[in-house]
């Protein structure tokens, strides 16, 4: 895989939303219509496609043609299980961001979602978030208009729908002013992880370690990412409550318990030994 190494000659940050997805055509329509509503609308938008069939690319194209100034691209590898990480890899090889911003095509974002992102951004710095989470009922119940509105961020739409499990979920709606969010931020407790549906680094600090790691399937994939780029001197900071997410629910028949276990193991040896390259990432080897 030929890896881009120069950064973008234009001036000013470049920036790329990376939407992975695979088969779910209808959750990634949504997800799109959320990127129409951006207030700081990314250069590129990067369709990471682990392997779906013709529907997505019919999805990608009728969006397209309803709406051509989104700047979209699409990369696509075969099917072979659960590869995310390969997929995500290919995305970053062939990118010329200097911002890349990581999401998921189940998840819907807030107009703020990228301009936030952006505002965190360094090159020492990575960015990690999460999501409010949809039951199965009220993800049936979202219609295009809810997302393209904005209603389906609203409070009222949240809270209508059994949203609201919790404190932390609520604070996640923006219930409070933007530099009181962001303070409760600062001070969570909650360990600071990448989460590959509400993350962001440099495109620079993703090669720096080389990309992700594609032995590891689901289950953690996304931790043992982001140790990694902690162990290379990156910290992570929190936008739990001010970069929202609202997650469609669905099944996941790709969990495999003997995978997560292995994954669990890795995660313990790259934190234990605070190494930050993997040998199969962007690169196949050793670190040069």
């Amino acid at each position: 895989m030929q890896v881009i190494l120069k950064m973008s000659e234009e001036t000013g940050m470049r920036t790329e939303l990376v939407i992975s997805t695979y088969n779910s055509p209808h959750a990634l329509r949504l997800t799109l219509l959320s990127t129409l509503r951006q207030t700081c609308p990314p250069d590129s938008i990067c369709i990471a496609d682990d392997g779906s069939g013709p529907q997505t690319r019919a999805a990608i194209d009728r969006i397209q043609a309803e709406h051509p100034a989104l700047p979209l691209r699409h990369v696509w590898h075969e099917d072979r299980g659960f590869e995310k990480n390969a997929i995500l890899n290919r995305a970053v090889a062939t990118s010329d961001a200097d911002l890349m911003i990581f999401t998921d095509g189940d998840c819907m974002m807030h107009p703020c979602f990228v301009a936030r992102h952006v505002e965190l951004s360094g090159p020492r710095r990575y960015a990690c978030g999460s999501l409010i989470r949809l039951t199965s009922e009220a993800t049936a119940n979202v219609t295009e208009d809810d997302v393209t509105t904005g209603r389906v961020f609203g409070r009222d739409w949240l809270g209508a729908h059994g949203t609201f499990d919790r404190m932390t979920t609520r604070l996640k709606a923006m219930p409070l002013p933007r530099p009181l969010l962001s303070a409760l931020e600062v001070a969570s407790p909650v360990r600071r992880t990448w989460s590959g549906c509400n993350a962001s680094a440099y495109r620079d600090a993703i090669v720096a370690v080389n990309g992700f790691d594609e032995r590891m399937k689901y289950g953690g994939e996304d931790k043992e990412f982001g140790i990694r780029l902690a162990n290379s001197g990156i910290r992570g900071r929190h936008l739990r409550f001010t970069a929202p997410l609202v997650h469609l629910d669905h099944a996941r028949g790709y969990v495999d318990a003997d995978r997560v276990r292995e994954n669990r193991q890795r995660i313990t040896e790259v934190r234990k030994s605070g190494r930050s390259w993997t040998p199969d990432g962007l690169i196949k080897g050793a670190a040069p």
